[in-house]
């Protein structure tokens, strides 16, 4: 695999010791497939990072943790990548540590292993679970600030939180689908990828006490579990529409939204009002293709450019600031689309 990049650089990128990357390079043997997988998804990591390689400043090597969809990992991805030019002259790299879904313990061990291995900055999106918050602690104590994204651990000892007011955006969707569904009968599908998310306790909190205020005659049925992903989605989705013969329109607060709209067509129901969040790459096709009524968006280069502007500070790279104010709540439809690709 040709690369212009030296092995130090690669071995910094992957987390792994000189030795072992020379092995891999060399095919030498001795390593682990999936190790060898991990060297040369550094060495593409640092090919689409290398107009930041390549600049002169002082260099932060940022870890950014995500427990979420591939759909939403690849938008961040793109991101913060999107990103790094225009934090110059620092020169931020980063490496990243995405999975769909698993146990707490596995999570634990990816910060317990940065924290370990010694990183400027942590970016993580994870459950709101106790054994997360003390792993956060642990990384706190070894010097490596914490920046939650668009999910907050409001216990922890976090340095700052990058996203937006979760609460007001469910808030916003209540009042959308109060306004769509007007005087026409139907209960409301509310979905959840898990309860152990903070932001999205606080979407389905918001959603439902302006539903309670504003139309209280309305049944709100929920589901919650499926992680986002359209296997399990759908399954979850199905069920509750064969239950509930008045379901009529979704507020999806954890996507999996490809599925729930086909558990409505394989029953012939019929789906008046859908609203969702992030505009990433299946949400942007089916709005334009009119089956979502609106997407509940925020600009994922703003947090990321805040998440690594909280790195700095910590280190003394950017003079101090106040609290990071909640990112704008954009309601995207199908007429006012971004011209550019979502992130």
């Amino acid at each position: 695999m040709g690369h212009p990049f030296p092995i130090r650089e690669i071995a910094r990128q992957a987390g792994l010791s000189e030795a072992t990357v020379d092995r891999v390079l060399n095919g030498r043997g001795g390593v682990r497939e999936s190790t060898a997988r991990e060297v040369h998804r550094a060495i593409a990591d640092l090919d689409r990072q290398r107009t930041q390689v390549r600049l002169v400043g002082r260099t932060f090597m940022v870890d950014i943790v995500a427990q979420a969809p591939e759909r939403f990992t690849t938008a961040v991805r793109a991101a913060l990548e999107a990103e790094l030019p225009a934090l110059h002259p620092a020169v931020v790299r980063s490496r990243f540590h995405f999975r769909e879904t698993g146990p707490v313990r596995e999570l634990v061990g990816t910060l317990d292993r940065i924290a370990r291995r010694g990183s400027q900055g942590v970016i993580l999106k994870a459950p709101d679970v106790p054994e997360v918050t003390a792993a956060v602690g642990r990384l706190t104590a070894a010097g490596v600030p914490v920046v939650t994204l668009v999910t907050d651990l409001p216990a922890s000892g976090r340095v700052g939180y990058v996203g937006i007011d979760n609460r007001a955006a469910g808030a916003t969707a209540a009042y959308l689908m109060g306004q769509w569904l007007g005087d026409r009968p139907g209960n409301v599908l509310t979905s959840l990828s898990s309860g152990f998310f903070r932001n999205e306790e606080e979407r389905e909190m918001g959603f439902r006490g302006v539903m309670r205020a504003r139309h209280p005659q309305r049944a709100l049925v929920e589901i919650a579990e499926g992680q986002g992903l359209d296997a399990t989605q759908y399954d979850l989705v199905r069920t509750a529409l064969e239950r509930d013969p008045g379901i009529r329109a979704v507020y999806s607060i954890g996507g999996g939204n490809n599925a729930t709209l086909r558990a409505f067509a394989d029953l012939g129901r019929e789906c008046a009002v859908f609203v969702a969040h992030d505009l990433d790459h299946d949400n942007t096709r089916l709005l334009r293709e009119h089956r979502l009524s609106a997407v509940l968006h925020h600009d994922l280069r703003h947090d990321l450019r805040e998440a690594c502007h909280e790195v700095m500070r910590f280190h003394g790279a950017l003079p101090p600031a106040g609290p990071v104010l909640p990112s704008a709540i954009q309601v995207v439809t199908p007429y006012n689309m971004p011209t550019t690709p979502a992130g």
